[in-house]
């Protein structure tokens, strides 16, 4: 059994989590849609992709740091939005928010939280983006886009691949339902219906309920109405939909499969990412989120073309095991891994991460002809 002590890597807080989190609480956060296939595929993609180091570079200074949207951080990693982290420790989100402000980076907070936006603002500074679900009440989405704006949080990440949860059959199995001492905070006292106990997954119920299957492009435009915030538009996976996001205003681009939870047999979020790279033409930036666990996993997406990633999972399974302390930690492992793998590559900034530093095992003809 791996002690919290001997911790080296970001998958052990996964098994760690697993002893310690109820059932039907790991379930939610590590399964997948349907078969899973897409669940394996977001890791096994990156061990396709094999480096081709420089060496002789003079390594002794590395700067990781950058800049998303204008705002300076430590480094291209920052933390994806998930749901629901007090089932993992009583602080959730304003834990992940102290960790991510510590570690230099940006923490995206969940529409789905169970911190509301100005719980996680008062934990103290740091840069803050709002993920955000449109439901079928605009006025609770208008309402909700302007406090996350007066809490001070800098991006809004537009989720735009669930018009429908996708099958998550543990969750079904389990009976999925929010813990009762447990709301989304983010949503308290606008009437926003309750998740109950069903024959399947409570949240399947409640979502199916909740969420605008109608989302289409003009609510893109219709938010920007709303709010002066950026707008990333999450879960782009084609490069038609990378084009279609840049004209209707978009700031940014996450690369997303909504961690292999909605279309199984979507392709790994890695593998997508160039496609999505060359349709943006660098007009705006690409994130990346999906099976990152490594440093290595972030200097491979960077090297085909994104500006950062985000990491998901390690979040809610570190803050299981350790608390912020866990969070911290898997930012300053990520950071560590990352900066030694620049070093091993000759790289001594971001700039000098290129296409040429890495080599991808994969034939996808369609994107290529494409491109």
């Amino acid at each position: 059994m791996t002690y919290i002590s001997e911790i080296t890597n970001v998958m052990e807080y996964e098994a760690l989590a697993k002893e310690k989190l109820p059932k039907m609480v790991y379930d939610y956060y590590a399964s997948g849609a349907e078969d899973q296939w897409t669940l394996q595929e977001n890791r096994n993609a990156f061990s396709r992709i094999l480096f081709r180091p420089r060496i002789l570079r003079d390594v002794s200074k590395i700067d990781m740091t950058t800049t998303v949207l204008g705002f300076n951080i430590s480094m291209p990693i920052m933390i994806a939005p998930t749901a629901f982290q007090k089932m993992a420790h009583p602080e959730g989100e304003c834990a992940t928010a102290r960790a991510a402000s510590a570690a230099g980076t940006i923490m995206t907070l969940s529409s789905w939280a169970t911190s509301s936006v100005e719980e996680v603002s008062s934990t103290g500074p740091g840069i803050r983006f709002f993920q955000l679900y449109v439901t079928k009440d605009r006025n609770v989405d208008a309402q909700l886009v302007k406090r996350a704006e007066r809490a001070g949080f800098k991006a809004i990440a537009l989720t735009v691949d669930t018009p429908r949860l996708g099958r998550r059959e543990a969750d079904i199995k389990n009976r999925f339902v929010l813990p009762p001492h447990l709301t989304l905070k983010n949503y308290e006292g606008l009437y926003f219906g309750k998740m109950d106990k069903t024959d399947d997954s409570g949240l399947a119920s409640y979502v199916a309920n909740q969420i605008d299957r109608s989302l289409n492009w003009k609510d893109v435009k219709w938010l920007q109405t709303i709010t002066s915030l950026p707008i990333l538009v999450k879960g782009v996976l084609t490069a038609e939909d990378a084009s279609l996001a840049i004209q209707y205003g978009a700031a940014g681009i996450i690369v997303s499969n909504h961690g292999a939870r909605q279309l199984d047999y979507v392709p790994a979020t890695v593998m997508a990412l160039e496609e999505v790279v060359h349709a943006a033409k660098g007009r705006v930036p690409v994130f990346l989120d999906g099976g990152v666990r490594r440093g290595t996993d972030v200097f491979k997406a960077l090297a085909l073309g994104a500006s950062g990633v985000f990491v998901g999972r390690p979040v809610p399974f570190s803050l299981a095991v350790d608390g912020e302390a866990g969070v911290r930690k898997v930012l300053q492992m990520l950071r560590d891994e990352f900066e030694l793998t620049m070093a091993l590559s000759g790289c001594r900034s971001l700039k000098e991460i290129t296409r040429n530093h890495v080599v991808t095992h994969w034939d996808t003809p369609g994107a290529v002809a494409r491109l």
